[in-house]
Protein backbone atom coordinates (compact mmCIF):
# COMPACT_ATOMS: atom_id res chain seq x y z
CA UNK A 1 0.00 0.00 0.00
CA UNK A 2 0.89 3.13 -1.08
CA UNK A 3 0.35 5.93 1.73
CA UNK A 4 -1.66 8.90 0.61
CA UNK A 5 0.11 11.60 -2.32
CA UNK A 6 0.79 15.00 -0.80
CA UNK A 7 -0.16 17.93 -2.97
CA UNK A 8 0.58 21.08 -2.46
CA UNK A 9 -1.94 24.30 -3.40
CA UNK A 10 0.93 26.12 -4.86
CA UNK A 11 1.00 30.16 -5.16
CA UNK A 12 -2.79 31.09 -3.63
CA UNK A 13 -3.91 33.14 -5.53
CA UNK A 14 -3.19 30.97 -8.91
CA UNK A 15 -5.12 28.49 -10.00
CA UNK A 16 -3.18 25.82 -7.95
CA UNK A 17 -6.11 25.75 -5.83
CA UNK A 18 -8.83 25.57 -7.77
CA UNK A 19 -7.48 22.44 -10.14
CA UNK A 20 -6.55 20.83 -6.98
CA UNK A 21 -10.10 21.45 -5.45
CA UNK A 22 -11.88 20.41 -8.86
CA UNK A 23 -9.34 16.81 -8.92
CA UNK A 24 -10.98 15.61 -5.63
CA UNK A 25 -14.20 16.50 -6.46
CA UNK A 26 -13.79 14.53 -9.85
CA UNK A 27 -11.38 11.83 -8.08
CA UNK A 28 -13.42 9.12 -9.01
CA UNK A 29 -14.07 9.86 -12.79
CA UNK A 30 -10.10 10.62 -13.04
CA UNK A 31 -9.00 7.11 -11.53
CA UNK A 32 -6.78 9.71 -8.65
CA UNK A 33 -5.25 7.47 -5.82
CA UNK A 34 -5.63 8.94 -2.25
CA UNK A 35 -4.56 12.37 -1.65
CA UNK A 36 -4.81 15.42 0.72
CA UNK A 37 -3.86 19.17 -0.15
CA UNK A 38 -1.13 21.46 1.78
CA UNK A 39 -1.71 25.36 2.01
CA UNK A 40 -4.02 28.06 2.71
CA UNK A 41 -7.53 26.90 3.56
CA UNK A 42 -9.17 30.72 2.28
CA UNK A 43 -7.55 30.23 -1.37
CA UNK A 44 -9.95 26.95 -1.40
CA UNK A 45 -12.95 28.63 -0.43
CA UNK A 46 -12.65 31.45 -2.77
CA UNK A 47 -12.61 29.30 -5.89
CA UNK A 48 -14.39 25.94 -4.58
CA UNK A 49 -17.40 25.23 -3.13
CA UNK A 50 -16.27 21.23 -1.88
CA UNK A 51 -16.18 20.33 1.86
CA UNK A 52 -12.65 20.56 3.54
CA UNK A 53 -11.47 18.88 5.80
CA UNK A 54 -9.19 19.90 8.57
CA UNK A 55 -5.86 16.90 9.22
CA UNK A 56 -2.84 16.97 10.95
CA UNK A 57 -1.08 14.22 9.23
CA UNK A 58 -1.33 12.07 6.21
CA UNK A 59 -2.65 8.83 8.30
CA UNK A 60 -5.95 11.22 9.31
CA UNK A 61 -7.05 10.99 5.39
CA UNK A 62 -9.55 8.38 5.96
CA UNK A 63 -11.01 9.82 8.32
CA UNK A 64 -12.32 12.70 6.02
CA UNK A 65 -15.11 10.63 4.25
CA UNK A 66 -15.90 13.15 1.34
CA UNK A 67 -14.22 15.89 2.27
CA UNK A 68 -10.98 17.34 0.62
CA UNK A 69 -8.32 16.53 3.29
CA UNK A 70 -6.49 19.68 4.12
CA UNK A 71 -3.04 19.88 6.26
CA UNK A 72 -3.88 23.76 6.40
CA UNK A 73 -0.61 26.52 6.45
CA UNK A 74 -2.12 29.54 7.96
CA UNK A 75 -2.11 32.88 6.05
CA UNK A 76 -2.67 36.23 7.92
CA UNK A 77 -4.56 37.87 4.76
CA UNK A 78 -7.64 37.52 2.48
CA UNK A 79 -6.66 35.64 -0.60
CA UNK A 80 -7.90 37.61 -3.71
CA UNK A 81 -7.15 35.28 -7.28
CA UNK A 82 -4.97 36.39 -9.35
CA UNK A 83 -3.74 39.02 -7.07
CA UNK A 84 -0.33 37.20 -5.98
CA UNK A 85 1.30 38.98 -2.45
CA UNK A 86 4.46 38.15 -0.49
CA UNK A 87 2.53 36.74 2.39
CA UNK A 88 1.46 34.29 -0.34
CA UNK A 89 4.77 33.12 -1.67
CA UNK A 90 5.67 32.57 2.09
CA UNK A 91 2.80 30.38 2.60
CA UNK A 92 3.45 28.30 -0.58
CA UNK A 93 7.20 27.82 0.79
CA UNK A 94 5.98 26.87 3.81
CA UNK A 95 3.11 24.31 2.34
CA UNK A 96 6.24 22.61 0.13
CA UNK A 97 9.05 22.89 3.21
CA UNK A 98 6.16 20.55 4.58
CA UNK A 99 5.03 18.55 1.66
CA UNK A 100 9.03 17.62 1.20
CA UNK A 101 9.38 16.72 4.89
CA UNK A 102 6.18 14.65 4.72
CA UNK A 103 7.00 12.65 1.36
CA UNK A 104 10.79 12.07 2.26
CA UNK A 105 9.75 10.58 5.93
CA UNK A 106 7.65 8.18 4.07
CA UNK A 107 4.35 9.47 5.44
CA UNK A 108 3.43 10.72 1.94
CA UNK A 109 3.63 8.29 -0.86
CA UNK A 110 4.97 10.96 -2.72
CA UNK A 111 5.09 14.73 -3.93
CA UNK A 112 3.09 17.01 -6.06
CA UNK A 113 4.14 20.42 -6.23
CA UNK A 114 1.18 23.07 -7.25
CA UNK A 115 2.25 25.80 -9.15
CA UNK A 116 4.07 29.28 -7.67
CA UNK A 117 5.61 32.12 -8.64
CA UNK A 118 9.54 32.17 -8.70
CA UNK A 119 9.26 36.15 -8.82
CA UNK A 120 7.07 36.09 -5.70
CA UNK A 121 9.32 33.43 -4.16
CA UNK A 122 12.47 35.00 -4.83
CA UNK A 123 11.37 38.47 -3.74
CA UNK A 124 10.99 36.65 -0.28
CA UNK A 125 14.38 35.85 -0.34
CA UNK A 126 14.00 32.04 -1.92
CA UNK A 127 17.37 31.87 -3.34
CA UNK A 128 17.01 28.71 -5.37
CA UNK A 129 15.89 28.57 -9.04
CA UNK A 130 12.64 26.96 -8.69
CA UNK A 131 11.08 24.19 -6.42
CA UNK A 132 12.83 21.52 -7.99
CA UNK A 133 16.21 22.31 -6.68
CA UNK A 134 14.93 23.28 -3.24
CA UNK A 135 13.13 19.28 -2.82
CA UNK A 136 17.11 18.49 -3.99
CA UNK A 137 18.78 20.72 -1.36
CA UNK A 138 16.23 19.33 1.23
CA UNK A 139 16.49 15.38 -0.34
CA UNK A 140 20.28 16.24 0.12
CA UNK A 141 21.09 15.81 -3.48
CA UNK A 142 23.04 18.62 -5.55
CA UNK A 143 21.05 20.37 -8.70
CA UNK A 144 23.80 18.83 -10.71
CA UNK A 145 22.75 15.24 -10.25
CA UNK A 146 18.67 16.42 -10.97
CA UNK A 147 17.07 16.02 -14.30
CA UNK A 148 13.68 17.15 -15.80
CA UNK A 149 11.82 14.40 -17.26
CA UNK A 150 8.41 16.07 -19.17
CA UNK A 151 5.91 13.03 -19.20
CA UNK A 152 2.55 12.64 -21.16
CA UNK A 153 0.40 9.63 -22.46
CA UNK A 154 2.57 9.29 -25.61
CA UNK A 155 5.90 10.84 -25.61
CA UNK A 156 8.67 11.38 -22.55
CA UNK A 157 11.44 13.80 -23.07
CA UNK A 158 14.44 15.00 -20.90
CA UNK A 159 15.87 18.35 -22.06
CA UNK A 160 19.65 18.19 -21.43
CA UNK A 161 19.74 22.46 -21.40
CA UNK A 162 17.10 23.82 -20.04
CA UNK A 163 16.74 27.42 -18.68
CA UNK A 164 19.55 29.23 -20.58
CA UNK A 165 19.42 31.25 -23.81
CA UNK A 166 19.06 29.91 -26.75
CA UNK A 167 22.26 31.16 -28.39
CA UNK A 168 24.53 29.83 -24.96
CA UNK A 169 23.04 26.10 -25.83
CA UNK A 170 26.26 25.39 -27.98
CA UNK A 171 28.75 26.08 -25.28
CA UNK A 172 27.01 24.87 -22.44
CA UNK A 173 26.42 21.53 -24.20
CA UNK A 174 28.87 18.97 -23.60
CA UNK A 175 29.53 15.29 -23.85
CA UNK A 176 29.87 15.14 -19.88
CA UNK A 177 26.14 16.30 -19.41
CA UNK A 178 24.93 14.50 -22.50
CA UNK A 179 26.02 11.34 -20.67
CA UNK A 180 24.56 12.64 -17.33
CA UNK A 181 21.36 13.48 -18.55
CA UNK A 182 21.59 10.17 -20.41
CA UNK A 183 22.30 8.04 -17.22
CA UNK A 184 19.58 9.72 -15.16
CA UNK A 185 16.65 9.05 -18.14
CA UNK A 186 17.52 5.55 -18.35
CA UNK A 187 17.97 4.86 -14.29
CA UNK A 188 14.25 6.75 -14.02
CA UNK A 189 12.57 4.89 -16.52
CA UNK A 190 14.02 1.89 -14.76
CA UNK A 191 13.14 3.35 -11.61
CA UNK A 192 10.29 4.69 -11.93
CA UNK A 193 8.47 2.98 -14.84
CA UNK A 194 9.54 -0.34 -14.49
CA UNK A 195 10.92 0.21 -17.81
CA UNK A 196 14.37 -2.36 -17.24
CA UNK A 197 16.17 -1.92 -20.80
CA UNK A 198 15.26 1.52 -21.55
CA UNK A 199 15.68 3.14 -24.94
CA UNK A 200 17.01 6.76 -24.92
CA UNK A 201 16.64 8.53 -28.75
CA UNK A 202 19.16 11.34 -28.51
CA UNK A 203 17.95 14.56 -30.57
CA UNK A 204 20.69 16.33 -32.60
CA UNK A 205 21.35 20.52 -31.99
CA UNK A 206 21.11 21.11 -35.64
CA UNK A 207 18.84 21.05 -38.15
CA UNK A 208 19.32 17.50 -40.16
CA UNK A 209 21.00 16.30 -37.11
CA UNK A 210 23.79 18.49 -38.57
CA UNK A 211 24.32 17.19 -41.66
CA UNK A 212 27.39 15.36 -41.33
CA UNK A 213 29.07 18.42 -40.36
CA UNK A 214 27.42 21.09 -43.04
CA UNK A 215 25.10 22.29 -40.56
CA UNK A 216 27.34 22.31 -37.48
CA UNK A 217 29.91 19.85 -35.76
CA UNK A 218 27.78 19.35 -32.67
CA UNK A 219 26.78 16.05 -33.82
CA UNK A 220 30.02 14.83 -34.80
CA UNK A 221 32.30 16.39 -31.93
CA UNK A 222 29.77 16.28 -28.93
CA UNK A 223 26.60 14.16 -29.17
CA UNK A 224 27.83 11.09 -31.05
CA UNK A 225 30.78 10.98 -28.41
CA UNK A 226 28.27 10.63 -25.50
CA UNK A 227 25.83 8.61 -27.83
CA UNK A 228 28.80 6.26 -27.78
CA UNK A 229 29.82 6.22 -24.35
CA UNK A 230 26.42 5.93 -23.55
CA UNK A 231 26.23 2.25 -25.10
CA UNK A 232 29.45 1.44 -23.99
CA UNK A 233 27.84 1.61 -19.85
CA UNK A 234 25.04 -1.05 -21.81
CA UNK A 235 22.62 1.79 -22.40
CA UNK A 236 20.64 1.77 -25.31
CA UNK A 237 20.50 5.58 -26.43
CA UNK A 238 20.88 5.67 -30.29
CA UNK A 239 21.33 8.84 -32.74
CA UNK A 240 22.01 11.65 -33.34
CA UNK A 241 18.65 11.81 -34.53
CA UNK A 242 17.03 15.15 -37.16
CA UNK A 243 14.30 16.51 -34.27
CA UNK A 244 11.94 17.17 -36.91
CA UNK A 245 11.45 13.58 -37.45
CA UNK A 246 11.72 11.93 -34.69
CA UNK A 247 8.06 13.08 -32.59
CA UNK A 248 5.63 11.52 -35.19
CA UNK A 249 3.48 8.35 -34.06
CA UNK A 250 5.46 5.90 -35.94
CA UNK A 251 8.81 7.33 -34.80
CA UNK A 252 7.74 7.64 -31.05
CA UNK A 253 6.90 3.78 -30.80
CA UNK A 254 11.09 2.98 -31.02
CA UNK A 255 11.92 4.26 -27.94
CA UNK A 256 10.49 5.42 -24.26
CA UNK A 257 12.15 8.72 -23.84
CA UNK A 258 13.96 11.20 -25.98
CA UNK A 259 16.87 12.81 -25.03
CA UNK A 260 16.84 16.62 -26.44
CA UNK A 261 19.60 19.26 -26.77
CA UNK A 262 17.63 22.44 -25.52
CA UNK A 263 14.49 23.38 -23.52
CA UNK A 264 11.90 24.09 -26.94
CA UNK A 265 13.01 20.75 -28.76
CA UNK A 266 11.92 18.46 -25.67
CA UNK A 267 9.15 21.38 -24.40
CA UNK A 268 7.37 21.79 -28.02
CA UNK A 269 6.25 18.10 -28.69
CA UNK A 270 5.26 17.01 -25.58
CA UNK A 271 2.60 19.94 -25.66
CA UNK A 272 1.44 20.31 -28.51
CA UNK A 273 0.82 16.09 -28.51
CA UNK A 274 -0.41 16.83 -24.52
CA UNK A 275 -1.10 20.00 -24.02
CA UNK A 276 -3.70 19.75 -21.23
CA UNK A 277 -1.69 16.40 -19.60
CA UNK A 278 1.87 17.37 -19.61
CA UNK A 279 3.82 16.60 -16.08
CA UNK A 280 6.99 17.61 -14.99
CA UNK A 281 8.65 14.29 -13.25
CA UNK A 282 12.22 15.01 -11.46
CA UNK A 283 14.87 12.17 -11.86
CA UNK A 284 17.62 11.75 -9.18
CA UNK A 285 15.34 11.82 -6.11
CA UNK A 286 14.78 9.59 -3.47
CA UNK A 287 11.49 10.57 -3.77
CA UNK A 288 8.85 10.64 -6.15
CA UNK A 289 8.10 14.49 -7.06
CA UNK A 290 5.88 15.34 -10.40
CA UNK A 291 4.22 18.73 -11.30
CA UNK A 292 1.96 19.37 -13.82
CA UNK A 293 3.46 21.30 -16.71
CA UNK A 294 1.96 24.56 -16.02
CA UNK A 295 2.33 27.71 -14.04
CA UNK A 296 0.32 29.82 -11.59
CA UNK A 297 -2.09 30.83 -14.40
CA UNK A 298 -2.95 34.55 -12.69
CA UNK A 299 -4.70 36.08 -15.14
CA UNK A 300 -7.10 33.52 -15.54
CA UNK A 301 -7.29 32.57 -11.42
CA UNK A 302 -10.77 32.01 -9.92
CA UNK A 303 -12.38 32.64 -13.38
CA UNK A 304 -13.29 28.87 -13.57
CA UNK A 305 -11.79 28.09 -16.69
CA UNK A 306 -8.41 26.08 -15.41
CA UNK A 307 -7.80 22.73 -16.83
CA UNK A 308 -7.47 20.60 -14.11
CA UNK A 309 -6.03 17.82 -16.56
CA UNK A 310 -2.22 18.42 -15.99
CA UNK A 311 -2.76 18.66 -12.24
CA UNK A 312 -4.36 14.85 -12.02
CA UNK A 313 -2.18 13.50 -14.70
CA UNK A 314 0.37 14.83 -12.34
CA UNK A 315 -0.92 13.15 -8.92
CA UNK A 316 -1.69 9.93 -11.28
CA UNK A 317 1.93 9.92 -12.57
CA UNK A 318 3.41 10.34 -8.79
CA UNK A 319 1.32 7.78 -7.94
CA UNK A 320 1.99 4.80 -10.74
CA UNK A 321 6.13 6.05 -9.85
CA UNK A 322 5.79 5.46 -6.36
CA UNK A 323 4.31 1.70 -6.81
CA UNK A 324 6.95 1.09 -9.71
CA UNK A 325 9.59 1.94 -6.87
CA UNK A 326 7.61 0.21 -4.17
CA UNK A 327 7.82 -2.93 -6.31
CA UNK A 328 11.54 -2.50 -7.15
Amino acid sequence: MIPPIAVTLGDPAGIGPEIIGRCWEQREALGLPPFFGIGNRDSLAGVWKGEVCQIEHPEDVGTCCDALPLIEVADSEVVEPGKPTLIGARCALDALEIATGLTRSGAAGALVTGPVSKAQLQAIGFTHPGQTEFVGERCGVFAANLAMMLVGPTLRTVPVTIHIALADVPQRLTTDLIVSRGRAAAKGLARNFGIQNPRLAVAGLNPHAGESGLLGREEIDVIAPAIAELRAEGIDAFGPLSADAMFHEHARKSYDAALCMYHDQALVPLKTLHFDEGVNLTLGLPIVRTAPDHGTAFDIAGKGIASHRAMAAAIRTAHACAVHRAID
